[in-house]
């Protein structure tokens, strides 16, 4: 019998999947795809009623020991302190290390204990972005030579609802305060002052402590937070925008970019964190360091009527070099390292 991969994929079986979600999702069936005859894949979807930190340090432990399996490979952080064979562990981003505000006491609390020691533990660390790795590296002490950077790739299924039928500039994500909105909202006020009155700001994410700021500092501008949007109309969300922006100061990789170029919709994201490298050159940037930048940014592109056409052939072209397929061959490739 081939070697047994456990694949604690929990995450990816969500009722509203975030991107560490989506990435579960989207690499167990890109693995389920290719079928490695000298693999033998289980993929673990539920912990049970226990709670998580229990499951993933006692139950997920007991469950490897009792299937006799020859590696296990955690999505997202929590790897299995202690456990009965090698272990592989997916760090998306150290957020909770650099805005801990964004999280609640007991969440932040849980990742600063746990991802460190998995993080050192691990035999084998996959990171989606040059970024994550150096920050990890750095931050923990971890020896760079047993970490992978496997990039992400789109996720989101290209849908046939229809978009807002009106003109808007959209961002997507959680309103946090590392995703940096309250700039957005602020450049999007200072156009709507001036007159340039052509387009909406659509802001798409769950609230997560911003959502009454960033009414207040909308004031009289038409500024829609949607809360947290299904994956079809999310899909519909970004088709219909004119420009996604993505402002955020800190993201291990920032997969809606990738999601926009494939809809040919333009991008303008925050030259911070793994988003250049997401990016490329087919997205446009702006200084998240100098106030000016965004809005003059902003001005640019909505009022320059070749943009979108150029944009979106670059980013098609940019987009399509990132596979799911690719992700899951260089994911099995890390798991025949140590089976």
């Amino acid at each position: 019998m081939p070697p047994l991969v456990a694949i604690d994929a929990r995450d990816g079986f969500a009722s509203q999947p975030r991107g560490w979600g989506r990435y579960a999702r989207c690499l167990v069936q890109a693995l389920r795809g290719l079928a490695p005859e000298d693999l033998q894949l289980e993929v673990i979807s539920a912990g049970g009623p226990v709670p998580e930190v229990v499951f993933e340090q006692l139950g997920l432990p007991l469950l490897l020991r009792r299937r006799r399996t020859a590696l296990v490979h955690v999505t997202n952080c929590f790897l299995p302190l202690v456990r009965p064979c090698p272990g592989v562990v997916t760090i998306h981003d150290l957020a909770f290390e650099e805005w801990r505000t964004d999280f609640s006491a007991r969440t932040g609390t849980k990742y600063r204990m746990v991802v460190p020691r998995a993080a050192r533990s691990a035999q084998r660390i996959i990171c989606p972005s040059k970024f994550t790795r150096d920050d990890l590296c750095v931050r923990y002490g971890v020896d760079p030579e047993k970490v992978r950077v496997i990039p992400e790739a789109p996720a989101l299924q290209l849908g046939t609802l229809a978009p807002p039928d009106r003109r808007y500039v959209l961002a997507v994500g959680d309103l946090r305060q590392k995703k940096n909105l309250t700039v957005l909202v602020e450049a999007f006020q200072e156009l709507w002052r001036e007159g340039q009155r052509e387009h909406g700001l659509v802001l798409a994410g769950a609230d997560a402590g911003q959502a009454a700021n960033l009414i207040k500092l909308a004031g009289t501008a038409p500024v829609q937070l949607t809360g947290y949007v299904s994956d079809e109309r999310l899909d519909a969300l970004i088709r219909g925008a004119a420009l996604l922006v993505v402002p955020s100061l800190y993201e291990g990789f920032g997969l809606v970019v990738l999601e926009a170029m494939t809809r040919g919709t333009p991008v303008l994201a925050a030259r911070a964190g793994a988003l250049p490298e997401t990016g490329g050159e087919a997205a446009a940037y702006f200084d998240a360091q100098n106030p000016r930048s965004l809005p003059d940014q902003l001005r640019a592109l909505l009022g320059d009527p070749g943009a979108r056409e150029r944009m979106a052939s670059q980013g098609r072209q940019w987009a399509a070099k990132f596979s799911w397929e690719g992700a899951a061959r260089q994911t099995a490739a890390v798991y025949r390292e140590l089976v």
